[in-house]
């Protein structure tokens, strides 16, 4: 069908007749890029809302391909709705916006991703919302800090850097017991959606930081908020239509091509950790401690085995205190396939330091030497640990 002659050669451009055939099917899910979405009445523009998914008014609001990775990630995560977010520290924003008010309170674990604890320090701060650090590994550590002024309890699991894994039921009952007022919000990124059921366990929302394991390729950034309740839902959804928060279609798109294939790369990225995880912990003297979930001995060990069926890519390696960490930042510039670099869950290996003791907690650190975070990647097993145990022998020499 060709454009009338009529008009001028920008118009019969812009409004030309043709529309493609329907029915086309293949196993991409179709790219839908808006800002301004068009509707057939000024009734349709007056009445349509995007809240459940059934209608489209707005290019923030979603587009079919925003709202099929919505409702993938909801199945995923066991949960009825889900807004994507720019980030997963921006997830994090999202859910403190819209569930704080001045004069209330949040509680962090004290082994939290250190930006969260930064946000709270500094924005939630600054808005009359105060915060609490208790010790995830010590329900009664939770319980002597909630008051009725507790408005919003994270939980992560495992803890960032340090990898302690709580009593995640335990922790979800305190809180129902003596603040049922809190809403329970959990780090799911670790987790995925695979390593165990987090809503089963009586959470009311988790983020998920997609930028991980859903995008697999450490090349975007993007971040989900999942939750059952319909009026928490409403909370959180009118704070992000407010905050402006929107993700790309193409970054979208990314994540749906890569979402088969999670389950896959999580289980080869959870075996091959877990091999290595045994080697390291043969290392000594070098290597004080390997921390690891799934590693019997590691913090909560215990409380993995009875909540979870896997394990995510990742590991803390704490270095003898006798080793300076000037050796153990040459011990990681020197390996040859662990790159240096944030973020975790890509094909990579990566491979981090920290300092615990002094940048890690607010209650106290019970690790002494210098930490490095491995993130397992897809390269061969063997491989991984061939270039460590060099790195490891040229350590010892030095």
């Amino acid at each position: 069908m060709s454009a009338k002659k009529d008009c001028s050669p920008a118009t019969g451009l812009i409004h030309h007749p043709y529309r493609p055939p329907e029915g086309f099917a293949s196993p991409a899910v179709p790219v839908c890029k808006a800002s301004t979405v068009f509707f057939p009445s000024v009734a349709a523009l007056r009445s349509q809302h995007w809240l459940d998914k059934q209608a489209y008014t707005y290019g923030l609001h979603g587009t079919p391909t925003t709202f099929t990775l919505e409702e993938r990630l909801a199945t995923l995560e066991g949960a009825k709705h889900v807004l994507l977010a720019p980030s997963g520290l921006s997830a994090l924003t999202n859910v403190n916006m819209a569930l704080l008010s001045s004069g209330d309170a949040v509680l962090l674990p004290d082994n939290v991703y250190n930006p969260s604890k930064e946000f709270a320090r500094h924005e939630l701060a600054r808005w009359g919302i105060s915060h609490k650090v208790y010790d995830a590994m010590q329900p009664e550590s939770l319980l002597q800090a909630l008051g009725p002024d507790v408005k919003l309890v994270w939980l992560e699991a495992p803890g960032s850097v340090t990898m302690e894994f709580p009593d995640l039921p335990a922790l979800v009952r305190t809180v129902r017991e003596a603040a049922p007022q809190a809403v329970i919000a959990l780090d799911n990124t670790w987790g995925a959606g695979l390593a165990f059921d987090a809503f089963e366990l009586g959470v009311d929302l988790t983020i998920h930081a997609l930028t991980k394991y859903p995008s697999g390729g450490g090349d975007l950034l993007m971040g989900s908020i999942a939750c059952r309740d319909q009026a928490l839902y409403q909370r959180l959804a009118m704070t992000h239509s407010r905050l402006g928060l929107g993700v790309g279609a193409n970054d979208a798109e990314a994540v749906l091509r890569a979402l088969p294939t999670l389950p896959l790369r999580y289980a080869s990225q959870d075996a091959s950790a877990r091999r290595i995880a045994e080697w390291a912990a043969g290392q000594r003297p070098l290597i004080r401690r390997v921390l690891h979930p799934a590693l019997p001995g590691s913090p909560g060990h215990e409380h993995w085995a009875s909540v979870c069926r896997a394990a995510a890519g990742l590991m803390t390696l704490e270095f003898d205190p006798a080793v300076e960490p000037a050796r153990v930042d040459a011990f990681i510039e020197g390996l040859a396939l662990f790159r240096i670099g944030w973020s975790w869950g890509g094909p990579v290996s990566l491979a981090v330091p920290y300092q615990a003791s002094t940048r890690l907690r607010q209650l106290g650190s019970p690790y002494a030497g210098t930490l490095v975070r491995l993130s397992i990647g897809l390269e061969g097993t063997d491989d991984l640990i061939a270039d460590l145990a060099l790195g490891l022998q040229r350590l010892q020499a030095a």
